[in-house]
Protein backbone atom coordinates (compact mmCIF):
# COMPACT_ATOMS: atom_id res chain seq x y z
CA UNK A 1 0.00 0.00 0.00
CA UNK A 2 1.11 3.65 -0.64
CA UNK A 3 2.99 5.72 2.32
CA UNK A 4 -0.58 7.46 3.18
CA UNK A 5 -2.07 4.11 4.69
CA UNK A 6 -2.58 5.14 8.42
CA UNK A 7 -0.78 3.85 10.93
CA UNK A 8 -1.70 1.36 13.72
CA UNK A 9 -1.53 3.54 16.36
CA UNK A 10 -3.55 6.25 13.98
CA UNK A 11 -6.57 4.01 13.09
CA UNK A 12 -6.35 2.65 16.75
CA UNK A 13 -6.38 5.89 17.72
CA UNK A 14 -10.31 6.65 16.09
CA UNK A 15 -11.62 4.74 19.13
CA UNK A 16 -13.25 7.49 21.21
CA UNK A 17 -14.44 9.21 18.44
CA UNK A 18 -16.21 5.97 17.35
CA UNK A 19 -17.50 5.26 20.65
CA UNK A 20 -19.08 8.45 20.98
CA UNK A 21 -20.78 8.12 17.81
CA UNK A 22 -24.77 7.54 17.83
CA UNK A 23 -25.09 3.85 16.20
CA UNK A 24 -26.20 4.28 12.47
CA UNK A 25 -30.12 3.63 12.84
CA UNK A 26 -32.63 0.91 11.36
CA UNK A 27 -33.41 3.50 8.35
CA UNK A 28 -29.59 4.28 7.05
CA UNK A 29 -27.65 2.14 4.87
CA UNK A 30 -29.52 0.52 2.00
CA UNK A 31 -30.85 -2.52 1.86
CA UNK A 32 -28.89 -5.57 0.15
CA UNK A 33 -32.09 -7.88 1.00
CA UNK A 34 -34.45 -9.37 3.84
CA UNK A 35 -34.56 -12.09 6.40
CA UNK A 36 -36.80 -14.99 6.94
CA UNK A 37 -39.39 -12.69 8.46
CA UNK A 38 -39.00 -9.95 5.92
CA UNK A 39 -36.91 -7.74 7.98
CA UNK A 40 -34.48 -5.29 5.98
CA UNK A 41 -30.43 -6.06 5.91
CA UNK A 42 -28.74 -3.07 5.85
CA UNK A 43 -25.35 -2.82 4.53
CA UNK A 44 -22.74 0.63 4.05
CA UNK A 45 -20.39 1.01 1.34
CA UNK A 46 -18.13 3.81 2.08
CA UNK A 47 -14.80 5.02 1.37
CA UNK A 48 -12.93 4.80 -2.40
CA UNK A 49 -9.12 3.76 -1.10
CA UNK A 50 -7.30 0.65 -2.82
CA UNK A 51 -7.94 -1.56 0.52
CA UNK A 52 -10.69 -3.48 -0.11
CA UNK A 53 -12.34 -4.42 3.61
CA UNK A 54 -15.38 -6.38 4.42
CA UNK A 55 -16.84 -6.61 7.89
CA UNK A 56 -19.76 -8.32 8.94
CA UNK A 57 -21.45 -8.74 12.30
CA UNK A 58 -24.40 -10.09 14.24
CA UNK A 59 -24.19 -13.68 12.32
CA UNK A 60 -24.67 -15.34 16.27
CA UNK A 61 -27.51 -12.68 17.49
CA UNK A 62 -26.74 -13.41 21.15
CA UNK A 63 -23.30 -11.86 20.61
CA UNK A 64 -24.09 -8.05 20.53
CA UNK A 65 -20.55 -6.57 20.36
CA UNK A 66 -20.05 -6.51 17.08
CA UNK A 67 -23.54 -5.05 15.76
CA UNK A 68 -22.70 -1.76 18.14
CA UNK A 69 -19.18 -1.49 17.03
CA UNK A 70 -20.23 -1.87 13.12
CA UNK A 71 -23.32 0.69 13.64
CA UNK A 72 -20.80 3.04 15.21
CA UNK A 73 -18.39 2.82 12.61
CA UNK A 74 -20.79 3.28 9.62
CA UNK A 75 -21.76 6.53 11.57
CA UNK A 76 -18.27 7.56 12.03
CA UNK A 77 -17.36 6.73 8.25
CA UNK A 78 -20.23 8.50 6.50
CA UNK A 79 -19.45 11.76 8.35
CA UNK A 80 -16.07 11.95 7.70
CA UNK A 81 -14.67 14.63 5.19
CA UNK A 82 -14.20 12.95 1.77
CA UNK A 83 -9.83 13.34 1.87
CA UNK A 84 -9.57 12.06 5.57
CA UNK A 85 -7.11 8.88 5.17
CA UNK A 86 -10.00 6.24 6.87
CA UNK A 87 -12.00 7.45 3.27
CA UNK A 88 -8.75 7.76 0.86
CA UNK A 89 -6.90 4.63 1.39
CA UNK A 90 -9.61 1.74 2.68
CA UNK A 91 -12.94 0.96 0.87
CA UNK A 92 -15.08 -0.13 3.64
CA UNK A 93 -17.91 -2.93 3.11
CA UNK A 94 -19.98 -2.87 6.19
CA UNK A 95 -22.37 -5.17 7.15
CA UNK A 96 -23.81 -4.45 10.82
CA UNK A 97 -26.01 -7.07 11.73
CA UNK A 98 -26.60 -10.38 8.99
CA UNK A 99 -29.69 -11.44 11.47
CA UNK A 100 -32.34 -9.47 11.67
CA UNK A 101 -34.74 -11.67 13.07
CA UNK A 102 -32.14 -12.72 15.44
CA UNK A 103 -31.21 -9.45 17.02
CA UNK A 104 -35.05 -8.87 17.36
CA UNK A 105 -34.97 -12.37 19.31
CA UNK A 106 -32.81 -11.17 21.69
CA UNK A 107 -34.21 -7.62 22.29
CA UNK A 108 -34.94 -7.83 26.12
CA UNK A 109 -31.37 -8.31 26.94
CA UNK A 110 -30.19 -6.26 24.14
CA UNK A 111 -32.03 -3.57 23.79
CA UNK A 112 -31.49 -3.03 20.10
CA UNK A 113 -32.86 0.50 19.06
CA UNK A 114 -32.25 1.64 22.43
CA UNK A 115 -29.95 2.72 25.00
CA UNK A 116 -27.74 0.30 25.25
CA UNK A 117 -25.94 -0.83 28.69
CA UNK A 118 -23.05 0.13 29.95
CA UNK A 119 -22.83 -3.72 30.67
CA UNK A 120 -25.13 -6.72 29.80
CA UNK A 121 -27.52 -7.74 32.69
CA UNK A 122 -26.06 -11.65 33.33
CA UNK A 123 -29.46 -12.55 34.83
CA UNK A 124 -31.94 -10.42 31.49
CA UNK A 125 -29.22 -12.59 29.44
CA UNK A 126 -30.16 -16.30 31.08
CA UNK A 127 -33.69 -15.43 31.45
CA UNK A 128 -33.87 -14.31 27.29
CA UNK A 129 -30.92 -15.45 25.15
CA UNK A 130 -31.65 -17.22 22.30
CA UNK A 131 -29.36 -18.90 19.29
CA UNK A 132 -30.22 -20.33 16.09
CA UNK A 133 -29.40 -24.60 16.41
CA UNK A 134 -26.17 -25.89 15.07
CA UNK A 135 -26.67 -25.85 10.76
CA UNK A 136 -29.15 -22.87 11.16
CA UNK A 137 -26.76 -20.12 12.21
CA UNK A 138 -26.18 -17.33 9.80
CA UNK A 139 -22.53 -17.93 9.70
CA UNK A 140 -22.48 -21.10 8.49
CA UNK A 141 -24.90 -20.86 5.99
CA UNK A 142 -23.78 -18.95 2.92
CA UNK A 143 -24.58 -20.41 -0.45
CA UNK A 144 -22.84 -23.49 -1.97
CA UNK A 145 -22.87 -22.56 -5.40
CA UNK A 146 -24.95 -21.10 -7.91
CA UNK A 147 -28.53 -21.88 -7.23
CA UNK A 148 -28.19 -22.90 -3.71
CA UNK A 149 -31.84 -21.42 -3.20
CA UNK A 150 -31.88 -23.76 0.32
CA UNK A 151 -29.61 -21.32 2.15
CA UNK A 152 -31.08 -18.62 4.22
CA UNK A 153 -32.05 -15.16 2.27
CA UNK A 154 -29.70 -13.36 4.49
CA UNK A 155 -26.57 -15.19 3.44
CA UNK A 156 -27.76 -14.75 -0.39
CA UNK A 157 -28.07 -11.58 0.10
CA UNK A 158 -25.00 -10.83 1.97
CA UNK A 159 -23.23 -13.33 -0.85
CA UNK A 160 -24.87 -10.96 -3.50
CA UNK A 161 -24.04 -7.62 -2.15
CA UNK A 162 -19.83 -8.98 -1.66
CA UNK A 163 -19.73 -10.51 -5.21
CA UNK A 164 -20.60 -6.78 -6.81
CA UNK A 165 -17.33 -6.16 -5.09
CA UNK A 166 -14.68 -8.82 -4.28
CA UNK A 167 -12.48 -9.40 -4.25
CA UNK A 168 -11.47 -8.37 -0.75
CA UNK A 169 -7.95 -7.72 0.98
CA UNK A 170 -9.69 -8.53 4.42
CA UNK A 171 -12.90 -9.54 5.74
CA UNK A 172 -13.50 -10.23 9.59
CA UNK A 173 -16.58 -11.60 11.10
CA UNK A 174 -17.31 -10.19 14.67
CA UNK A 175 -17.92 -12.59 17.43
CA UNK A 176 -18.53 -13.00 20.97
CA UNK A 177 -18.49 -15.57 23.07
CA UNK A 178 -20.90 -15.86 26.61
CA UNK A 179 -17.65 -16.11 28.75
CA UNK A 180 -13.78 -16.20 28.85
CA UNK A 181 -10.95 -15.24 30.17
CA UNK A 182 -10.27 -12.33 27.90
CA UNK A 183 -10.49 -11.99 23.95
CA UNK A 184 -9.88 -15.15 21.29
CA UNK A 185 -8.02 -14.66 17.89
CA UNK A 186 -9.25 -16.56 14.73
CA UNK A 187 -6.90 -16.14 12.15
CA UNK A 188 -7.02 -17.39 8.65
CA UNK A 189 -4.68 -20.59 8.33
CA UNK A 190 -3.24 -19.75 5.35
CA UNK A 191 -1.34 -17.05 6.32
CA UNK A 192 0.16 -18.69 9.06
CA UNK A 193 3.70 -17.98 8.65
CA UNK A 194 3.97 -14.43 7.45
CA UNK A 195 5.37 -11.99 9.02
CA UNK A 196 2.42 -9.24 8.84
CA UNK A 197 -0.01 -12.02 10.83
CA UNK A 198 2.67 -12.49 13.35
CA UNK A 199 2.59 -8.36 13.59
CA UNK A 200 -1.47 -9.19 14.33
CA UNK A 201 -0.88 -11.39 16.67
CA UNK A 202 1.77 -8.77 18.48
CA UNK A 203 -0.54 -6.31 18.45
CA UNK A 204 -3.59 -8.06 19.60
CA UNK A 205 -1.29 -9.26 22.28
CA UNK A 206 -0.61 -5.73 23.64
CA UNK A 207 -4.11 -3.75 23.24
CA UNK A 208 -5.05 -7.20 25.55
CA UNK A 209 -2.65 -6.58 28.28
CA UNK A 210 -3.31 -2.63 27.64
CA UNK A 211 -6.80 -2.86 28.64
CA UNK A 212 -6.08 -5.42 31.74
CA UNK A 213 -7.45 -8.83 30.03
CA UNK A 214 -5.68 -12.08 30.12
CA UNK A 215 -5.89 -13.78 26.27
CA UNK A 216 -8.48 -16.90 26.69
CA UNK A 217 -6.94 -19.86 25.85
CA UNK A 218 -8.46 -23.06 24.51
CA UNK A 219 -6.94 -26.55 22.94
CA UNK A 220 -9.73 -27.94 20.51
CA UNK A 221 -7.12 -30.51 19.14
CA UNK A 222 -8.72 -29.22 15.37
CA UNK A 223 -12.06 -29.58 16.21
CA UNK A 224 -14.47 -27.81 14.17
CA UNK A 225 -11.22 -26.33 12.54
CA UNK A 226 -9.82 -24.80 15.20
CA UNK A 227 -6.02 -25.55 15.81
CA UNK A 228 -4.23 -23.12 18.70
CA UNK A 229 -1.51 -21.57 17.36
CA UNK A 230 -0.53 -19.94 20.90
CA UNK A 231 -2.16 -18.86 23.86
CA UNK A 232 -5.38 -16.77 22.92
CA UNK A 233 -4.97 -17.74 19.41
CA UNK A 234 -6.31 -20.19 17.02
CA UNK A 235 -7.28 -20.94 13.29
CA UNK A 236 -10.55 -19.71 12.17
CA UNK A 237 -13.34 -22.78 12.07
CA UNK A 238 -14.69 -23.97 8.01
CA UNK A 239 -17.94 -26.12 7.42
CA UNK A 240 -16.20 -29.16 6.17
CA UNK A 241 -14.26 -29.58 10.05
CA UNK A 242 -17.79 -28.54 11.17
CA UNK A 243 -19.53 -31.43 9.10
CA UNK A 244 -16.99 -34.16 10.24
CA UNK A 245 -17.63 -33.04 13.86
CA UNK A 246 -21.25 -33.71 13.41
CA UNK A 247 -20.88 -36.98 11.28
CA UNK A 248 -18.07 -38.07 14.26
CA UNK A 249 -21.12 -37.12 16.67
CA UNK A 250 -23.41 -39.10 15.29
CA UNK A 251 -25.23 -36.83 13.75
CA UNK A 252 -25.34 -36.59 10.02
CA UNK A 253 -28.81 -34.81 9.74
CA UNK A 254 -26.82 -31.77 11.14
CA UNK A 255 -23.87 -32.28 9.41
CA UNK A 256 -25.54 -32.08 6.41
CA UNK A 257 -27.13 -28.70 7.19
CA UNK A 258 -23.57 -26.85 7.24
CA UNK A 259 -22.63 -24.64 4.26
CA UNK A 260 -19.58 -21.91 3.79
CA UNK A 261 -18.93 -19.53 6.31
CA UNK A 262 -18.55 -15.83 5.31
CA UNK A 263 -14.67 -16.58 5.64
CA UNK A 264 -14.60 -19.56 3.15
CA UNK A 265 -17.11 -17.38 0.95
CA UNK A 266 -15.10 -13.70 0.68
CA UNK A 267 -11.93 -16.26 -0.13
CA UNK A 268 -14.19 -17.83 -2.86
CA UNK A 269 -14.03 -14.35 -4.75
CA UNK A 270 -10.69 -14.25 -5.53
CA UNK A 271 -6.79 -13.03 -4.21
CA UNK A 272 -5.94 -14.16 -1.01
CA UNK A 273 -7.81 -12.12 1.80
CA UNK A 274 -6.69 -12.27 4.98
CA UNK A 275 -10.11 -13.83 7.13
CA UNK A 276 -10.69 -12.99 10.68
CA UNK A 277 -12.87 -13.70 13.48
CA UNK A 278 -12.86 -12.13 17.05
CA UNK A 279 -14.40 -13.63 19.90
CA UNK A 280 -14.52 -10.93 22.70
CA UNK A 281 -16.71 -12.32 26.37
CA UNK A 282 -19.84 -10.85 27.50
CA UNK A 283 -19.20 -11.81 31.31
CA UNK A 284 -15.32 -12.30 32.65
CA UNK A 285 -14.47 -15.55 34.52
CA UNK A 286 -11.84 -16.27 36.61
CA UNK A 287 -8.41 -17.47 34.92
CA UNK A 288 -8.04 -20.26 37.28
CA UNK A 289 -11.79 -21.31 37.27
CA UNK A 290 -13.14 -23.94 35.87
CA UNK A 291 -12.48 -24.25 31.87
CA UNK A 292 -14.54 -22.67 29.17
CA UNK A 293 -16.48 -26.11 28.34
CA UNK A 294 -18.04 -25.98 32.38
CA UNK A 295 -19.17 -22.29 31.90
CA UNK A 296 -20.85 -23.07 29.15
CA UNK A 297 -22.79 -25.55 30.71
CA UNK A 298 -23.45 -23.89 34.18
CA UNK A 299 -25.14 -21.17 32.39
CA UNK A 300 -26.93 -23.79 30.22
CA UNK A 301 -28.42 -25.12 33.27
CA UNK A 302 -28.95 -21.59 34.88
CA UNK A 303 -31.01 -20.72 32.03
CA UNK A 304 -33.02 -23.10 31.73
CA UNK A 305 -33.97 -22.92 35.47
CA UNK A 306 -34.63 -19.80 35.03
CA UNK A 307 -37.34 -20.19 31.96
CA UNK A 308 -38.71 -22.78 33.75
CA UNK A 309 -39.73 -20.92 36.84
CA UNK A 310 -37.45 -23.08 39.00
CA UNK A 311 -34.89 -20.87 40.74
CA UNK A 312 -34.65 -17.31 42.18
CA UNK A 313 -32.73 -14.73 39.68
CA UNK A 314 -31.26 -13.14 42.48
CA UNK A 315 -29.95 -16.37 43.71
CA UNK A 316 -28.86 -17.42 40.22
CA UNK A 317 -26.89 -14.08 39.47
CA UNK A 318 -25.48 -14.00 43.20
CA UNK A 319 -23.90 -17.81 42.31
CA UNK A 320 -22.43 -16.96 39.87
CA UNK A 321 -21.14 -13.46 40.90
CA UNK A 322 -19.62 -15.63 43.84
CA UNK A 323 -17.98 -17.86 41.29
CA UNK A 324 -16.33 -15.31 39.26
CA UNK A 325 -18.50 -13.93 36.63
CA UNK A 326 -18.13 -10.75 35.94
CA UNK A 327 -19.96 -8.31 32.75
CA UNK A 328 -17.44 -7.22 30.84
CA UNK A 329 -18.52 -3.25 30.08
CA UNK A 330 -19.51 -2.52 26.15
CA UNK A 331 -16.64 -0.32 25.75
CA UNK A 332 -14.23 -2.58 26.70
CA UNK A 333 -15.66 -4.93 24.29
CA UNK A 334 -15.81 -2.48 21.35
CA UNK A 335 -12.40 -1.65 22.16
CA UNK A 336 -10.59 -4.87 21.89
CA UNK A 337 -12.64 -5.73 18.95
CA UNK A 338 -11.30 -2.18 17.50
CA UNK A 339 -8.08 -3.37 18.20
CA UNK A 340 -7.92 -6.26 16.19
CA UNK A 341 -9.57 -4.96 13.50
CA UNK A 342 -7.09 -2.16 13.02
CA UNK A 343 -4.31 -5.13 13.85
CA UNK A 344 -6.31 -6.68 10.61
CA UNK A 345 -6.16 -4.06 8.70
CA UNK A 346 -2.12 -2.97 9.34
CA UNK A 347 -1.46 -6.76 8.34
CA UNK A 348 -3.80 -6.67 5.34
CA UNK A 349 -1.65 -3.71 3.76
CA UNK A 350 1.46 -5.02 4.48
CA UNK A 351 0.89 -8.76 3.54
CA UNK A 352 -2.34 -9.09 1.07
CA UNK A 353 -3.02 -10.02 -2.44
CA UNK A 354 -2.99 -6.68 -4.19
CA UNK A 355 -6.62 -4.95 -4.48
CA UNK A 356 -8.27 -4.97 -8.04
CA UNK A 357 -7.14 -8.80 -8.64
CA UNK A 358 -9.13 -9.88 -11.36
CA UNK A 359 -11.67 -12.65 -10.74
CA UNK A 360 -12.92 -15.98 -12.79
CA UNK A 361 -15.30 -15.86 -15.14
CA UNK A 362 -18.54 -16.09 -14.29
CA UNK A 363 -19.51 -19.60 -14.31
CA UNK A 364 -16.01 -21.03 -13.53
CA UNK A 365 -15.03 -23.75 -10.93
CA UNK A 366 -14.35 -22.37 -7.72
CA UNK A 367 -13.67 -23.53 -4.03
CA UNK A 368 -17.22 -24.21 -1.80
CA UNK A 369 -18.82 -20.90 -1.23
CA UNK A 370 -19.81 -20.06 -4.96
CA UNK A 371 -19.10 -18.74 -8.27
CA UNK A 372 -17.62 -15.08 -8.84
CA UNK A 373 -18.13 -12.70 -11.30
CA UNK A 374 -16.45 -9.55 -12.32
CA UNK A 375 -17.52 -6.56 -10.22
CA UNK A 376 -20.11 -4.75 -11.81
CA UNK A 377 -21.17 -0.75 -10.47
CA UNK A 378 -24.28 -0.81 -8.50
CA UNK A 379 -26.53 1.53 -6.72
CA UNK A 380 -24.80 0.83 -2.89
CA UNK A 381 -24.28 3.56 -0.84
CA UNK A 382 -21.09 5.48 -1.22
CA UNK A 383 -19.94 9.13 0.09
Amino acid sequence: MSGAFPTYDALEGRFEEIWSCEPAGEEAGVTIGRSRAGRPVRAFRLGSGPLRVSLLAGCHADEPVGPALLRRLAAHLRDLPDGDPLLTAISWWILPHLDPDGEAANAAWQRPGGTEPAAYDPALYLAHVERAAPGDDVEFGFPRGEGDDGARPENRAAWAWWREAGPFALHASLHGMATGTGPWYLVEPGWLGRAALDGLLARCRASAAHAGFPLHDVERAGEKGFHRIDRGFATRPDHVAMREHFLAAGDPATAALFRPSSMESVRALGGDPLTLVSEVPLFRVPEDGDDAGAWRERLRERAAALRSGGADAGRVVGALEAAGLRPVPLVEQMRLVWAFVCAGLEAAAAGGTPAGADLPPAGADLPPGGAGRTPAASGREGR
